[in-house]
């Protein structure tokens, strides 16, 4: 049986990633999905290659509601579309983004127990999102999880997707994550979350980066933050390339952000790979969340995955000579391949923990040589440069021969607590748009200040391990 995974998507931004993230997730599984419908047919050799263990795999993501085993056929194109739901809960206080999910080709995939909504939004205030919706919508959140779990034989973990500069993303998201922690502190939380570009569109976005900063900290085991910058020139220079020429002509009519949202969905596909499909050195996601956080607080995880793929119109495998490996490793170490603007390998910044997930078919001997150049390029903890958690998943992505997936948790990240905490002072110090919160019930003028602590002693850890120097103890001796 496969590790299942409940995804929980929440605000727009969160269910703008889910509205990219189940189209590809399908078409992983070799299902043909059309303008009006889906058919469940695998039509490529391809996938009949992996049929076996994509047929196996199916149930991570999906479940047919009145069988017994949560998956009663023997290949994928035995099921009936209509039957499948998808393992999701969906939350928006205002349902724009959830009701097209009801009207297009996905209308039936989701369960209406698992979709809350409500209008007209958060209004771009955390306190809002955080304690009004929080508290107000807390039972039927907390309901929607209970039934989507309980529709799971083995729940490997939470999918959590959400923006942090809005309300109702960064409020909610962050008071639905302390729920998933509350009610289920044994299962790994996951959270894929979008932080604003420096120059934002919502005025109060500093406030609410900074309050829901404080509870990914609190609540999440592994945070992997994308910036919208990042994901728009990741974007750019993908376009141009001539493996993506079809794929840019479909772009022009997709919903906006649709390749960026792409993006952040294939790093999840390639994240939970491990856990799905077999494969000759598997890792699943506990034992990446095991070796990545070394340090309590310090959970946040730069990705990337080489190569960049953008939205897949249609089920084909990419043509031509297969790339050499050593460009997918240098690539994925590559600053412009990384979800958020800050270089993880940059001068002074120390590798905690890293881990490399390889899809396809491959070499130790090539993953070997490729790991020590890897050893060589960064600069590690004197405890830390012998531990690379490397997985090694024998079903490759649909359309490429093989993708790598690097993740490094790095003192480098302190970058991005430290402009957070200058886009609050900027506008905190004046003052600006306090009153907002401070009406809302339940919201204190300190959540401002132990936030920003918090933050601030996250980034202190960060400089101190940048700081270290190796200590030397002596063999004890026996008298």
């Amino acid at each position: 049986m496969s590790s299942q995974f409940v995804t929980v998507q929440v605000g727009q931004c969160g269910n703008q990633i889910g509205a990219a993230f189940w189209p590809l997730v399908l078409h992983e599984y070799g299902v043909e999905q059309e303008d009006k419908a889906i058919k469940f047919l695998k039509t490529q050799k391809f996938y009949h290659k992996n049929s076996k263990e994509l047929s196996s795999a199916f149930g991570s993501f999906f479940h047919v509601p009145d069988s017994r085993s949560g998956t009663d056929f023997k290949s994928i194109s035995d099921l009936e579309y209509h039957r499948v739901k998808a393992r999701a809960v969906l939350i928006d206080m205002e349902d724009s983004v959830v009701g097209r999910f009801h009207q297009g080709s996905l209308r039936n995939l989701f369960d209406q127990t698992c979709t809350v909504t409500n209008y007209p939004g958060s209004g771009n205030n955390w306190a809002v999102g955080y304690y009004t919706h929080g508290l107000e919508y807390h039972d039927k959140i907390e309901n929607s999880i209970r039934l989507a779990v309980e529709r799971c034989d083995c729940l490997h973990g939470f999918l959590v997707t959400h923006s942090v500069g809005g309300g109702t993303g960064s409020g909610l998201g962050t008071a639905t994550l302390k729920i998933l922690n509350d009610m289920y502190s044994h299962v790994d939380r996951f959270v894929s979350c979008v932080y604003p570009a420096s120059t934002q569109d919502v005025i109060t976005a500093p406030y609410n980066v900074l309050l829901a900063t404080r509870e990914l900290i609190e609540y999440g085991t592994c945070i992997f933050p994308a910036e919208n910058r990042a994901l728009q020139e990741m974007c750019n220079a993908n376009m141009n390339k001539r493996e993506n020429v079809d794929q840019a002509k479909y772009n022009a009519s997709c919903v906006p952000f649709q390749d960026m949202n792409s993006i952040i969905v294939n790093s999840l596909l390639h994240l939970t790979s491990g856990s799905r499909f077999p494969g000759s050195l598997n890792v699943d996601m506990n034992e990446l969340a095991t070796n990545l956080v070394a340090f309590p607080q310090l959970q946040y995880i730069f990705s990337s995955v080489s190569p960049v793929a953008l939205t897949a119109p249609q089920m084909s495998t990419l043509n031509g000579s297969t790339k050499h490996q050593d460009e997918l490793f240098t690539n994925s170490w590559s600053k412009s391949n990384q979800l958020i603007k800050i270089d993880p390998l940059q001068t002074g910044s120390l590798i905690i923990g890293a881990a490399h997930i390889y899809r396809g078919e491959t070499s130790l001997t090539d993953i070997k040589r490729n790991i020590e150049r890897f050893q060589n390029k960064a600069k590690f903890t004197s405890w830390s440069k012998e531990t690379m958690k490397i997985g090694l998943c024998s079903v490759p992505p649909a359309g490429h021969p093989s993708s790598l997936m690097c993740m490094m948790n790095s003192t480098a990240m302190s970058g991005l607590f430290r402009d957070i905490i200058h886009q609050f002072d900027r506008l905190y110090k004046k003052k600006a748009h306090v009153h907002h919160y401070l009406q809302v019930d339940n919201f204190e003028k300190e959540d401002f200040k132990d936030s920003r602590d918090k933050i601030l002693d996250v980034y202190e850890q960060y400089k101190k391990i940048e700081q270290q120097s190796p200590s030397t103890i002596s063999r004890l001796r026996v008298r």
